[in-house]
Order: C-alpha cells, then structure tokens, then sequence
C-alpha cells in the first residue's frame, strides 16, 4: 500500500478514476463493479444476516450505477433488496444504464418521478446512492424532498462514497439538504469533510476500502491533506541502544501548574516520562514542591520565587525541551515570566493552554517565539490566537496559514486532531475517541510532546507521533474502562501499551 495516506479534492478523485481506466486499462463499469464489490463486503460485514429489507436510492449518474451494482451484489448474498431510482432529470450516464440492464429480473425496481409518491418501508436498511463527491451544486427541489425523506428519524442510512447533497471538500451550510447517514463508506481513501465536527451528523460512522485504482497517479499527485494512520508513526519511532542512558534520552522542563492546577503539571509530568523522556524538571510555584514530589517522584522540582504562580523564567541552558502552559494561569507576573522565557529559550518549544491565552492577548510576542515550536490548542483556543471563521474548513484553511506563516506546527486538538506544518502540510489523526474529552487529556498530550522533543525527535515527527500515541493510548483505556469513565490519568497509564502496540505492527 502507499507510504502515506493522501486525501484528494474532488477534481483528483474524479482525475484518479479517469487515470486508472486509461492507463490500467480497464473499462469503467469493471471499475463500478470493483467499487460496488468492496461497499458490498463493507456492509454484509456490519449487517451479516439479511434479517431486514434493503432499499437502494439512486440517482441516474455514475453514483446511482454504483447503487445498482450494490443491489445486485446483496440480492446474491440474499437479502431482500428494492431499487428505488430517482429519475428526474431524464438524463441517465452510460454507466448506470448499464448496470440497469444487469439488474436480475426479480429486484423489483421502482423508477420514481414524484417524490410525493413516495411510501414508507418498514423495518429497512435504506442506501444512499444519489449523488457522490462529483455534486457540484446544492441539492433543492425534488431532490431535497427525497432527502427529507431519507432523513426521517425512524431511517437508518448507509451512504455510498459521501452522503449525498454533501461536498467532499468544502462547506455545506448547516441548512443545506444533505443526507445524514448513520455510516458512510468511501472509496480508496477518506473524504476531507469527513473529518470536520459540522458533517459528523451528515457522515456518521465512516470507513473506507481500496478499489485499485492506479498506484502511478497516487504517487506522482501531490495533496496537503494526509491521514495518519499506524504506519506513518511506527517508521518514526527510534529504537533504544544497548548501551544507552538517561542523558541520551534528554532532559526535558515543564513550566506548570499554579495554587489550585497543579493535577495539569502532574499530568504533564506523567505523561513526559512515559513518552520516554531520560530527566524531567518541573519549574512550578513553591506551594507545588509537596504535591509533584510526592505524586511524580521521578521528576526533579524547581521552585519558582513566588508561592502560588509563576512569575520567573529559569536558566534554561540544561534544557533538550520545554513545555510551557498547562495550568500556569494568566497573572500579569506569569505573562512577564512567559515573555522572558520566549526570548531566552533556544529549546524546541511546546506551548499549550494558559500560554497560548496569554500569547493571544500580546501578539507582539509572536516575533519571540521560536520557529519549529508546537502549539496545541483547542478550538476556543484557536480562534483567541487567530480569529473567528465562518466554518470548519475555513478555520482549517486558517491553521494551515498560519502554521506557513509562522513557521509553526500547529496541532488544533479535537476529534480527528489536526496537525498543520510549516511546508504546507496538515495531517488528520485516526486515533482517539469521546472518552478523551475529559479535563487533563491536554496536559497528558503536552507532556507526551515535549517528552518526544526531549529525546531528539524533530518537531515534525514529535507532533505526528505524540498525537497519535495519545489518541491511540485513549483507544486502549476506553476498550478496558469504557468511554464514560476514561480519565486524563488513564491516558498515562495505557501509553506502555499504545508504544508496544506501534513496534509490533511494524516489527520497530
């Protein structure tokens, strides 16, 4: 398979297939019947036995032919399967007339002209195979009718390639008519608006699978979004020498906590270790000396002047890596003690929750922060430090401007955590889930990355590993514990399993 996961816009997609039929060569109706073969395995493997009906709603295009091979595939796996083709235009592809005529004599096929003739079914499965990523146009009319139709509360959906009505890379408004599937399957790789909160309700549970389509073009196109997935982090991790020590894994500094926050310092701390880190300090407020010697007893301490805030920088000259934010608070000392801190330091930087705040209200100390640092905020966060947008697509097109800009790699933490990069690039994380969504889970992914920083990982691979090791350390606790009672703690304490999960899957 490709060395990384690529995620094309729409007129790629639609480049993509029309490459593979020139130069595989194969006709484009084989290339729908490879297409409608992988969604079939996809589905019979979620629904096995064909206990309830199914009703195929398709268009008249090349996504509606995909629906009929789909129908035909499923009638041979015996379920109970009905066509219902929304024939509205009069104007039928080459391709879904040909799949018509395949279709075996006893599918009934229901050719719809009225939406306001439309009968409920009890007890189905309907599949959506309107439209697919080539919709150009936002769906009204009759189309819209049927939409509202599939839509309606009582309906389990499973789209083809995308829900229809919905674009595959750019916004459609909260209002637009657009299909809202409980699962969605993609074809070869994900769609990009598959990984923004707006759509969640539109896509629902979304998976993919390869239809062999031709590995030339997928290598020589290039494209700044990419899945991370497993095999992009297990080459990143760096195996341990015999005859190493603490020193050759770093000495990594955590500027955290304040009366009253010091769990995020202890969080972070936690994590730093785990992530690998050889030493670790924690430069803290003096009432924090009791509480991290005690609940971290192998990190060293390092009292600030003051008792319950920061309000100095230390000699940061024994540093590999430095964390700065998680739980520090935003007194007018510790915003002093932040700027210091930024114009001294030559350290690979991470800064994280009150930091960026304070960032966001002084933008004249962008100019001090080092270029290469991570930042980790959350979307709130985010528009502080850059701006309000209209929509998530927006907001992603905002970070990756940024993060060009400043030279930055910015990671916008959220259900599919985004890692924009300086060379244009931005990678969407497949780990993680609702459970992480709990105070502290961004202390612990702090700690992670200046733990991976410390021991000489680049920026770039740090922010790619460190978010995908904490997503996938989540993923393991919430299989053990369960969603509803996943702590930050317990992303700490399952990061042993998620490092021994990435070096046997590529053998590391």
């Amino acid at each position: 398979m490709f060395d990384k996961m690529k995620v094309f816009n729409t007129e790629q997609i639609r480049a993509w297939d029309a490459y593979t039929i020139e130069n595989e060569p194969i006709a484009s109706t084989e290339l729908m019947s490879r297409a409608a073969k992988a969604f079939a395995e996809w589905f019979v493997s979620l629904y096995p036995a064909p206990q309830r009906p199914v009703v195929v709603f398709a268009g008249t295009g090349n996504n509606g032919g995909d629906g009929l091979a789909v129908a035909r595939l499923l009638h041979w796996q015996m379920f109970e399967v009905k066509v219902v083709v929304c024939d509205f235009s009069g104007k039928r592809s080459p391709d879904f007339e040909a799949q018509l005529g395949s279709i075996p004599k006893d599918i009934d096929v229901i050719f719809l002209n009225d939406p306001n003739n439309l009968n409920d079914f009890n007890n189905t499965i309907f599949i959506d195979a309107l439209f697919g990523s080539g919709l150009g146009r936002p769906l009204t009319g009759k189309w819209s009718q049927v939409i509202d139709f599939l839509n309606r509360p009582s309906h389990e959906v499973v789209s083809i390639d995308l829900p229809s009505g919905l674009f595959s890379d750019r916004h459609a408004p909260p209002d637009a008519a657009v299909v809202h599937a409980a699962r969605t399957f993609s074809f070869e790789a994900p769609k990009l608006a598959f990984f923004f909160p707006e759509n969640a309700d539109r896509v629902g549970e979304w998976s993919f699978g390869s239809i062999g389509l031709h590995p030339d073009f997928y290598e020589k196109t290039e494209a700044p979004f990419n899945f991370l997935t497993k095999k992009d982090v297990a080459k990143l991790v760096k195996p341990r020498t015999k005859f190493s020590h603490k020193g050759t894994y770093g000495h990594a500094l955590l500027v955290a906590g304040s009366y009253g926050k010091m769990g995020a310092a202890v969080l972070a701390a936690r994590a730093c270790l785990r992530a690998g880190a050889g030493l670790l300090t924690v430069h803290a407020p003096r009432c924090g000396n009791l509480v991290l010697q005690t609940a971290v007893s192998e990190a060293m301490f390092s009292p600030d002047q003051r008792a319950r805030f920061w309000a100095e920088a230390p000699d940061l000259r024994s540093y590999s890596a430095i964390g700065v934010g998680c739980g520090i608070g935003q007194t007018p000392e510790t915003a002093a003690a932040l700027s210091e801190l930024l114009q001294k330091t030559s350290a690979p930087l991470v800064l994280d929750a009150d930091a960026l705040n304070l960032l966001s209200q002084n933008p004249a100390w962008w100019r001090f922060v080092p270029r290469n640092s991570i930042l980790t905020p959350h979307p709130k966060e985010f528009e502080r430090l850059f701006g309000k947008t209209a929509n998530d697509f927006e907001r992603n097109d905002l970070q990756r401007l940024k993060a060009e800009e400043h030279g930055f790699f910015i990671v916008l933490k959220g259900a599919h955590t985004a890692i924009s990069c300086p060379d244009g690039s931005c990678w969407f994380n497949s780990t993680g889930n609702p459970g992480m969504a709990t105070g502290g889970s961004g202390d612990v992914l702090t700690g992670i990355l200046t733990g991976l920083l410390a021991q000489g990982y680049s920026p770039h691979d740090a922010a790619l590993l460190g978010v995908y090791l904490h997503g996938l350390a989540g993923d393991l606790a919430a299989e053990e514990l369960g969603q509803e009672a996943l702590t930050a703690s317990d992303l700490t304490a399952f990061l042993g399993g998620a490092w021994k999960a990435l070096k046997m899957a590529e053998g590391v």
